[in-house]
């Protein structure tokens, strides 16, 4: 496979994540090995589809932490850019799906795929990235592959979970942070496994980066459930109050059925089943009884673990950039 070299590419947007300046580069080739994937087909219909799909360049952060992780203990190699680009198509996918399912109007600060052309061909284009994918992946060493299949299944099953929860209101903290755990952090921990594997780490420092993914993808996803009740739609460039509608329980939302009386649970419910309407009185609410702090602290918990995680690690800028997306991740809702 021919990769893309990193100055071919000067006209493409700058990374959103300030740590990744240190790999822009890289970042750029990753982007246009996938852009190389998606400029294929013949009819014009399907390749204006392609293009807007690839227009819509989000923050690259699974991306970044292949890049970065391999940094932190080796050199970037062009295994690392298809790695990258592997993990950033599949992400990709799972968000055409997502939209389709969380009836999304807007992602990335632009309309949705399912918005512009219909749920049918948000699904099949997501199929389509995922084929793509296969492509890639079938030259690669058996363990990498194994990895990358494991954290798809794993991922989907988090999605799956999180589904058939959607109406229990018991759902406790740390029912949740399974979910997210398997939907959301096992795929960044696996970012952060690979770019170390293909760096030929030691164990112990591939088992050490891998931590620091898990936790600060856990950081990642309360933040992003967060964001979904709290943020500036012009702002976060995509549909706000998603789960809430779709009757999904974030953290802030535990802990809000936990903090009121039990006679007030039932404006809480009502406030959830018209988020949709008013997304304003559930937020204030959430801070009202400190439920959006608590979140907050929870994810600055978890950065703290991210870190602890590479306390072994010599100090370099790689590492410190290891540190400065983890915080990052987790204050997009500050």
């Amino acid at each position: 496979m021919q990769l893309p070299r990193a100055d071919k590419t000067s006209g493409m947007p700058r990374s959103r994540v300030p740590a990744f300046r240190r790999i822009q580069g890289r970042l750029d080739q990753v982007k246009e090995l996938i852009n190389q994937q998606l400029t294929t087909p013949k009819d014009q219909a399907v390749g204006q589809l392609l293009d807007y799909m690839n227009a819509r360049s989000g923050k690259m952060i699974r991306p970044g932490l292949v890049l970065l992780s391999a940094d932190a203990v080796g050199k970037i190699t062009n295994k690392h850019i298809r790695i990258a680009a592997i993990v950033e198509m599949i992400h990709n996918a799972t968000l055409l799906h997502d939209d389709v399912i969380d009836q999304g109007h807007e992602r990335r600060g632009l309309p949705t795929i399912n918005r512009l052309w219909g749920n049918e061909s948000a699904v099949i284009l997501g199929d389509f990235l995922l084929s793509q994918v296969f492509k890639i992946c079938a030259d690669l060493e058996p363990k990498i592959i194994s990895i990358i299949a494991a954290t798809a299944a794993r991922t989907c099953e988090g999605e799956l979970r999180q589904i058939m929860e959607r109406q229990n209101r018991r759902l406790s903290e740390p029912e949740y942070i399974d979910i997210i755990t398997e939907k959301s952090a096992v795929f960044l921990s696996s970012c952060c496994r690979l770019g170390a594997l293909l760096a030929k780490a030691s164990k112990a420092e591939v088992e050490s980066l891998a931590r620091f993914g898990l936790n600060a993808g856990i950081a990642f996803q309360i933040t992003d459930d967060l964001l979904d009740v709290t943020g500036d739609q012009n702002k976060t460039g995509k549909t706000g109050g998603k789960d809430a509608d779709r009757s999904k329980l974030t953290l802030a939302v535990i802990h809000l059925l936990q903090a009121v009386a039990q006679k007030e649970k039932a404006k809480v419910y009502d406030k959830l089943n018209a988020v949709g309407k008013n997304k304003n009185a559930l937020s204030e609410m959430l801070r009202f009884y400190g439920s959006l702090e608590y979140a907050h602290n929870r994810a600055q918990e978890y950065v703290a673990r991210a870190v602890e995680a590479l306390a072994e690690f010599a100090e370099s800028d790689a590492k410190e950039a290891l540190i400065e997306t983890a915080k990052f991740m987790a204050n997009r809702a500050v």
